[in-house]
C-alpha cells in the first residue's frame, strides 16, 4: 500500500493543493526531506512475508506540503531502534489504540474528532493516505492523532511496550483473495499472539472487512486464540459500532451488495 518505490513527485512552488506533480529526483535525494523516510527499517529485520504490498499513486501538492511540515511534529518513522514512550509521543497520558492501514485517512480523523480523549496512532505505508491524514489533523485540529509509516509488525514487537494499548483497529484490510495467498493475510495467530502482549486487559481488538470469506477466517482464528473473547454473546459478527464511520468506500460497496461485517474481541487476563 505504498508508493514509496516509485516515481516521486513533489510539489513546485506554482502548484495548487490538489494539483498532482512529478518531477525527476536526482540521485540519492530524499523524496520528503523533512517527510516519511522510504524504508525506516532497512535492512535490520527480516525480510518475513508481508501483509500489505507497494501501490503506485501520486501525491498531491496538498499532500507533499503536509508532509514536509507536518512529519517532524506528527510523524513516527518505524525504524525498529527504540521503544516508544507513548506519552511523550503524544503529549498526555489518554488511551492509545493503534490503527493498522488507514487509508487516505478520512474515517481516523472523523474518529479522532469524535473521541478527542482518546490518542491514535495511525500506521500505513502508503504516502499520499500519510500526507492526507496529516492535513485533515492540521484542518480540523486534531491533537490526538499520530502517523506511523512503515511495518507495523516491527511497530509492535521492537517499538511498543507491553501492556501498552488500550485497542487496536484493522479496517478493511487487504484480502489477498487467492488462496495461495491467504498467509499473507494480516490477521492470523501469530499476529494475534504478538498484538496481545502489547494490548492491555480488557483492550478491544476490532476488525471490519466486506470480503466474506476473510470475515469467516477472522471469526474463527480470533474465536480459536486464547488470549480474546468475543463481545457478542452469541459469539458471531457484531453490528458496526457507531464510532466506525461509514466510509464512502464501504458505502460503494454496500450499493453493490457486499456484506460488511465487524468483529469486537476483548482481550483477557490470564
Amino acid at each position: 500500500m505504498s508508493d514509496s518505490l516509485n516515481a516521486p513527485e513533489v510539489p513546485q512552488p506554482d502548484h495548487h493543493p490538489g494539483v498532482s506533480v512529478r518531477y525527476t529526483r536526482a540521485k540519492g535525494e530524499p523524496r520528503f526531506p523533512d517527510g516519511p523516510k522510504a524504508d525506516p527499517a532497512g535492512s535490520h529485520f527480516e525480510r518475513r512475508i508481508r501483509s500489505f504490498q507497494p501501490r503506485r499513486s501520486r501525491v498531491t501538492a496538498g499532500q507533499a506540503d503536509a508532509l514536509q511540515r507536518l512529519w517532524p511534529k506528527w510523524g513516527l518513522d518505524i525504524d525498529g531502534q527504540r521503544v516508544i514512550d507513548l506519552a511523550e509521543l503524544f503529549g498526555n497520558d489518554n488511551p492509545v489504540v493503534l490503527e493498522i492501514g488507514f487509508g487516505m485517512g478520512e474515517a481516523t480523523a472523523q474518529m479522532a474528532a469524535g473521541e478527542p480523549g482518546t490518542n491514535i496512532l495511525a500506521v500505513d505505508v502508503h504516502t499520499p493516505g500519510q500526507g492526507n491524514l496529516l492535513n485533515l489533523a492540521d484542518q480540523h485540529g486534531l491533537a490526538n492523532v499520530r502517523v506511523g509509516n512503515g511495518d507495523a509488525i516491527i511497530l509492535l514487537r521492537e517499538m511498543l511496550a507491553p501492556d501498552s494499548l488500550d485497542g487496536l483497529r484493522v479496517y478493511f484490510p487487504d484480502p489477498w483473495p487467492k488462496k495461495r495467498h491467504h498467509k499473507r493475510r494480516l490477521i492470523q495467530p501469530e499476529f494475534l499472539s504478538l498484538a496481545a502482549t502489547r494490548l492491555k486487559p480488557g483492550a478491544v481488538v476490532h476488525c471490519a472487512t466486506d470480503w466474506e470469506p476473510y470475515a469467516e477466517q477472522m471469526l474463527e482464528v480470533l474465536t480459536a486464540h486464547p488470549d480474546f473473547e468475543n463481545t457478542q454473546g452469541d459469539g458471531g459478527f457484531a453490528p458496526r459500532p457507531q464510532f466506525r464511520p461509514l466510509t464512502r468506500f464501504e458505502g460503494q460497496g454496500l450499493d453493490k451488495g457486499h456484506v460488511v461485517n465487524d468483529l469486537l474481541f476483548r482481550r483477557v487476563q490470564r
